[in-house]
Protein backbone atom coordinates (compact mmCIF):
# COMPACT_ATOMS: atom_id res chain seq x y z
CA UNK A 1 0.00 0.00 0.00
CA UNK A 2 1.04 3.24 -0.84
CA UNK A 3 0.75 6.03 1.71
CA UNK A 4 -0.19 9.24 0.54
CA UNK A 5 0.20 12.50 3.51
CA UNK A 6 -1.34 15.85 2.92
CA UNK A 7 -0.49 18.69 4.65
CA UNK A 8 -2.86 21.81 5.16
CA UNK A 9 -2.93 25.18 6.75
CA UNK A 10 -6.31 26.15 6.88
CA UNK A 11 -9.68 25.28 5.45
CA UNK A 12 -9.34 22.10 3.73
CA UNK A 13 -11.08 22.20 0.61
CA UNK A 14 -8.42 20.35 -1.54
CA UNK A 15 -7.91 18.26 1.30
CA UNK A 16 -12.18 17.40 1.23
CA UNK A 17 -12.22 17.02 -2.85
CA UNK A 18 -9.00 14.29 -2.22
CA UNK A 19 -10.69 12.67 0.32
CA UNK A 20 -13.59 12.27 -2.02
CA UNK A 21 -12.13 11.26 -4.58
CA UNK A 22 -10.08 8.30 -2.55
CA UNK A 23 -13.26 7.06 -1.54
CA UNK A 24 -15.54 6.96 -4.38
CA UNK A 25 -12.67 5.77 -6.91
CA UNK A 26 -12.04 3.44 -4.22
CA UNK A 27 -8.12 4.24 -4.44
CA UNK A 28 -6.83 1.72 -1.81
CA UNK A 29 -8.73 -1.21 -4.30
CA UNK A 30 -8.19 0.08 -7.82
CA UNK A 31 -4.88 2.22 -7.24
CA UNK A 32 -3.25 0.54 -3.81
CA UNK A 33 -2.87 3.71 -2.50
CA UNK A 34 -4.50 5.38 0.62
CA UNK A 35 -4.65 9.24 2.45
CA UNK A 36 -3.34 8.02 6.01
CA UNK A 37 -2.49 11.15 7.58
CA UNK A 38 -3.50 15.00 7.51
CA UNK A 39 -0.49 17.38 9.40
CA UNK A 40 -0.84 21.19 9.77
CA UNK A 41 1.16 23.96 10.84
CA UNK A 42 -1.75 25.11 13.00
CA UNK A 43 -3.64 24.00 15.58
CA UNK A 44 -7.17 25.57 14.77
CA UNK A 45 -7.14 24.48 10.86
CA UNK A 46 -10.77 23.77 9.60
CA UNK A 47 -9.15 20.78 7.77
CA UNK A 48 -8.40 18.61 10.72
CA UNK A 49 -12.17 18.16 11.21
CA UNK A 50 -12.69 17.19 7.40
CA UNK A 51 -10.12 14.87 8.01
CA UNK A 52 -11.22 13.45 11.29
CA UNK A 53 -14.46 13.06 9.81
CA UNK A 54 -13.15 11.18 6.64
CA UNK A 55 -11.36 8.83 9.59
CA UNK A 56 -7.73 9.78 9.02
CA UNK A 57 -5.17 9.93 11.20
CA UNK A 58 -4.10 13.95 12.24
CA UNK A 59 -1.21 15.83 13.81
CA UNK A 60 -0.25 18.98 14.54
CA UNK A 61 3.52 20.80 13.83
CA UNK A 62 2.87 24.10 15.13
CA UNK A 63 5.58 26.38 13.50
CA UNK A 64 5.13 28.62 16.44
CA UNK A 65 6.98 26.13 18.77
CA UNK A 66 10.10 26.40 16.99
CA UNK A 67 12.67 29.41 17.13
CA UNK A 68 14.45 28.23 13.46
CA UNK A 69 12.72 27.28 10.68
CA UNK A 70 14.73 23.90 9.86
CA UNK A 71 13.74 23.43 13.59
CA UNK A 72 10.03 23.08 12.36
CA UNK A 73 10.92 21.23 9.35
CA UNK A 74 13.10 18.74 10.89
CA UNK A 75 9.96 18.25 13.12
CA UNK A 76 7.39 18.00 10.69
CA UNK A 77 9.92 15.12 8.83
CA UNK A 78 9.93 13.30 11.65
CA UNK A 79 6.05 13.54 11.79
CA UNK A 80 5.72 12.43 7.72
CA UNK A 81 7.90 9.93 7.76
CA UNK A 82 6.10 8.06 10.93
CA UNK A 83 3.71 7.21 8.07
CA UNK A 84 6.49 6.06 5.10
CA UNK A 85 5.08 8.23 2.51
CA UNK A 86 5.31 7.65 -1.63
CA UNK A 87 3.51 10.95 -1.84
CA UNK A 88 3.43 14.49 0.06
CA UNK A 89 0.68 16.34 -0.67
CA UNK A 90 0.76 20.33 0.21
CA UNK A 91 -2.80 21.46 0.14
CA UNK A 92 -3.05 24.47 0.76
CA UNK A 93 0.31 24.34 3.18
CA UNK A 94 1.12 28.07 4.22
CA UNK A 95 4.76 27.71 4.35
CA UNK A 96 7.97 28.17 2.83
CA UNK A 97 9.65 25.08 3.02
CA UNK A 98 13.79 24.65 3.30
CA UNK A 99 15.83 22.79 0.97
CA UNK A 100 16.59 20.15 2.90
CA UNK A 101 13.10 19.65 3.69
CA UNK A 102 12.58 19.77 0.02
CA UNK A 103 15.67 17.33 -0.98
CA UNK A 104 14.56 14.82 1.65
CA UNK A 105 11.19 14.30 -0.53
CA UNK A 106 12.44 14.58 -4.06
CA UNK A 107 9.94 13.06 -6.58
CA UNK A 108 7.84 12.89 -3.57
CA UNK A 109 6.68 16.05 -2.53
CA UNK A 110 3.85 17.89 -4.80
CA UNK A 111 1.88 21.27 -4.26
CA UNK A 112 -1.50 22.94 -5.69
CA UNK A 113 -0.95 26.57 -6.45
CA UNK A 114 -3.63 29.02 -7.62
CA UNK A 115 -2.35 30.34 -10.91
CA UNK A 116 -1.40 28.94 -14.17
CA UNK A 117 2.50 28.73 -13.30
CA UNK A 118 4.85 30.04 -14.57
CA UNK A 119 2.77 33.28 -14.23
CA UNK A 120 2.38 34.67 -10.93
CA UNK A 121 4.22 32.90 -8.18
CA UNK A 122 3.51 33.37 -4.57
CA UNK A 123 0.56 34.89 -2.68
CA UNK A 124 -1.98 36.89 -3.61
CA UNK A 125 -2.55 35.55 -7.47
CA UNK A 126 -5.57 36.63 -8.11
CA UNK A 127 -4.94 40.03 -7.28
CA UNK A 128 -2.03 39.76 -9.50
CA UNK A 129 -3.58 38.49 -12.42
CA UNK A 130 -6.61 40.83 -12.21
CA UNK A 131 -3.94 43.73 -12.22
CA UNK A 132 -2.03 41.94 -15.38
CA UNK A 133 -5.26 42.08 -17.47
CA UNK A 134 -5.07 38.63 -18.40
CA UNK A 135 -8.05 36.90 -19.82
CA UNK A 136 -7.31 33.32 -18.28
CA UNK A 137 -6.50 32.30 -14.77
CA UNK A 138 -6.21 28.86 -13.56
CA UNK A 139 -4.17 26.78 -10.88
CA UNK A 140 -1.35 24.53 -11.43
CA UNK A 141 -0.43 21.11 -9.76
CA UNK A 142 3.67 20.93 -10.29
CA UNK A 143 6.13 19.22 -7.81
CA UNK A 144 8.08 21.29 -4.88
CA UNK A 145 11.62 22.30 -5.76
CA UNK A 146 13.78 24.30 -4.12
CA UNK A 147 12.46 27.27 -5.71
CA UNK A 148 9.02 28.53 -4.59
CA UNK A 149 6.44 27.66 -6.86
CA UNK A 150 9.12 26.49 -9.67
CA UNK A 151 8.94 22.88 -9.58
CA UNK A 152 7.79 20.68 -12.62
CA UNK A 153 4.48 21.22 -14.15
CA UNK A 154 1.99 17.88 -13.53
CA UNK A 155 -1.19 19.35 -14.86
CA UNK A 156 -3.02 22.61 -14.92
CA UNK A 157 -6.52 23.85 -15.71
CA UNK A 158 -7.95 26.97 -17.15
CA UNK A 159 -10.45 29.65 -16.19
CA UNK A 160 -11.58 32.75 -17.84
CA UNK A 161 -11.51 35.99 -16.14
CA UNK A 162 -14.45 37.90 -16.66
CA UNK A 163 -15.71 41.27 -16.56
CA UNK A 164 -16.65 42.49 -13.55
CA UNK A 165 -14.54 39.98 -11.60
CA UNK A 166 -12.65 40.74 -8.23
CA UNK A 167 -10.47 39.04 -6.26
CA UNK A 168 -13.15 37.02 -4.30
CA UNK A 169 -15.15 36.10 -7.36
CA UNK A 170 -12.25 35.11 -8.98
CA UNK A 171 -10.76 33.02 -6.38
CA UNK A 172 -14.08 31.33 -6.13
CA UNK A 173 -13.91 30.30 -9.86
CA UNK A 174 -10.07 29.25 -9.49
CA UNK A 175 -10.94 27.01 -6.48
CA UNK A 176 -14.06 25.39 -8.14
CA UNK A 177 -11.60 23.61 -10.58
CA UNK A 178 -8.50 23.13 -7.98
CA UNK A 179 -11.32 20.52 -6.60
CA UNK A 180 -11.38 18.82 -10.05
CA UNK A 181 -7.73 19.36 -10.81
CA UNK A 182 -5.70 18.19 -7.54
CA UNK A 183 -7.38 14.58 -7.44
CA UNK A 184 -7.07 14.25 -10.83
CA UNK A 185 -3.01 14.97 -11.24
CA UNK A 186 -2.56 12.41 -8.09
CA UNK A 187 -4.14 9.57 -9.97
CA UNK A 188 -2.26 10.32 -12.46
CA UNK A 189 0.98 10.35 -10.17
CA UNK A 190 -0.39 6.97 -8.79
CA UNK A 191 -1.09 5.38 -12.01
CA UNK A 192 3.05 6.43 -13.00
CA UNK A 193 1.62 8.37 -15.90
CA UNK A 194 3.42 11.49 -15.06
CA UNK A 195 6.83 11.00 -12.51
CA UNK A 196 9.84 12.98 -11.60
CA UNK A 197 12.90 11.78 -13.59
CA UNK A 198 15.97 13.45 -12.59
CA UNK A 199 14.95 17.10 -12.47
CA UNK A 200 12.25 17.01 -15.15
CA UNK A 201 8.30 15.93 -15.75
CA UNK A 202 8.03 12.64 -17.79
CA UNK A 203 5.33 11.98 -19.25
CA UNK A 204 3.66 8.48 -20.23
CA UNK A 205 0.25 7.66 -21.76
CA UNK A 206 -1.21 10.91 -20.28
CA UNK A 207 -3.35 12.36 -22.91
CA UNK A 208 -3.80 16.12 -23.18
CA UNK A 209 -7.47 16.15 -21.28
CA UNK A 210 -5.60 14.16 -18.45
CA UNK A 211 -3.41 17.17 -17.64
CA UNK A 212 -5.39 20.81 -18.73
CA UNK A 213 -8.51 21.44 -17.61
CA UNK A 214 -10.94 23.95 -19.13
CA UNK A 215 -13.53 25.62 -17.82
CA UNK A 216 -15.80 27.76 -19.38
Amino acid sequence: MRNIVVLISGRGTNLAALLQAARHERWRDTLDADIVAVISNRPQAAGLDVARAAGVATAVVDHRSYAARADFDAALTAEIDRHAPALVVLAGFMRVLTPAFVQHYTGQLVNIHPSLLPLFPGLRTHAQALAAGVRVHGATVHYVTDDIDAGGIIAQCVVPVLPGDDEAVLSARVLAQEHRLLPRAIRLLLQQRVRWDEGRVVVHEAAPGDLALLAS
